[in-house]
């Protein structure tokens, strides 16, 4: 599954911090049907084969409706279940290495907080860039800051597609309407709702700017 025009609008990444005795796939399905268009799985803690286990069934979710299914910084677990993607951090393995040893038609995100990052990345061949934190947020604590200034340098200094992260909630999502980016990523401002589809709907209101 390639990545589609708006795939970025609404990208929802995972955090099971927030279940609240609710299953993944359960919390998936209900941000999808709330108009979730992209889903990365996020797990700096799992093992391998739980890891594998639980990216199939969210893999299945995703599927049923459509959506792409990244897996973030661990390649093994995205050849294995066969995701759509994967994205890497700055300090992860290079995005040269990882391309080298997977598929040339897959998903590649890349996080980046510099022009000079976000060039470097798409000259190496990423297929999108998440770049933040554009506000502060307790989930991504090694995030460094980026201004809005410099977040919409970025996006007019490449070509590939540009989504947000970091801090990112209903209250200040309006501040981003202008900087030219695609979409938005959020963690806790998806999954740490009471009626996770509810709440989807209401932001995929508020991100039709970014289509």
């Amino acid at each position: 599954m390639r990545l589609k025009n708006n795939d970025l609008t609404l990208y929802a990444v995972t955090d099971r911090t927030w279940l609240n005795n609710r299953s993944l796939a359960q919390c998936v399905e209900q941000a999808i049907q709330g108009g979730v268009t992209l889903v990365q799985l996020r797990e700096k803690q799992l093992e391998y084969t739980a890891f594998v286990e639980l990216a199939n069934e969210i893999k299945q979710v995703c599927h049923q409706y459509n959506v792409p299914l990244i897996i973030n910084d661990n390649l093994e677990v995205a050849k294995a279940c066969d995701a759509d993607g994967i994205h890497i951090g700055q300090s992860d393995e290079t995005l040269i290495e990882v391309r080298k040893n997977w598929s040339a038609d897959k998903i590649y995100g890349v996080s980046t907080q510099t022009v000079k990052q976000a060039q470097k990345a798409q000259e190496l061949g990423a297929t999108y860039l998440g770049v933040g934190a554009v506000f502060p947020t307790s989930t991504k604590n090694d995030a460094d800051d980026v201004s809005l200034t410099e977040l919409a340098n970025i996006v007019q200094a490449v070509q590939i597609p540009v989504c947000a992260i970091g801090g990112i909630n209903q209250t200040n999502i309006s501040k981003l309407y202008d900087t030219g980016i695609d979409g938005v990523a959020l963690i806790s401002e998806i999954f740490n709702q009471d009626d996770i589809k509810a709440n989807a709907q209401q932001l995929t209101k508020l991100v039709e700017p970014f289509k």
